[in-house]
């Protein structure tokens, strides 16, 4: 497999269907040189970062277009990717070592294939019915009486503070 344009995410890698973003995620997680900072679970259905700093420091720049955890995280979550959560950490207590784990139910150790069906989320103003924006005659006449109520009212304001500043 060959990987072909920037680390946007969106671009694909030839011969599949898996955004560049989840191959090099692949990757680096499967490469044994990054495991003090980012590694399988033991039972492979999720994925440890440990000491985001360093992490940020020393593999994002060497697989990404940048250096920049938050950009990383918001990156995964775009995918589906969950945060796990101990119920031992208590979900609201930040927990003591700057470890974070990541999970998605298609993303396994040692199930590659599987990458094909992570999609980024996309947001699509189109998804809005027509219908919802749809006001009615009534809304509307409604709406204009009540600006030329607003603009009546402001009208003898300012004239009530124009005669006292007379």
């Amino acid at each position: 497999m060959e990987f072909h344009g920037g680390g946007s995410g969106g671009v694909v890698v030839s011969g599949s269907n898996v955004p560049a973003f989840l191959m090099k995620l692949w990757t680096l997680i499967e490469d044994p040189d990054t495991d003090p900072l980012i590694c399988w679970s033991p039972n492979g259905n999720s994925f440890h970062v440990f000491d985001q700093g360093q992490f940020s420091k020393d593999v994002l720049p060497k697989y990404f277009k940048h250096n920049n955890m938050t950009s990383f995280v918001r990156q995964l979550n775009m995918y589906g990717f969950r945060k796990v959560v101990h119920i031992e950490q208590g979900g609201l207590v930040k927990p003591e070592k700057d470890d974070m784990e990541f999970q998605h139910p298609y993303f396994i150790r040692g199930q590659e294939p599987l990458l094909e069906n992570i999609k980024r989320k996309v947001t699509n103003v189109s998804n809005v019915k027509h219908e919802d924006l749809k006001m009615s005659s009534d809304d509307v006449s409604k709406i204009l009486t009540n600006v030329q109520n607003i603009k009546g009212k402001q009208e003898t304001i300012d004239s009530q503070i124009i005669a006292m500043k007379q």
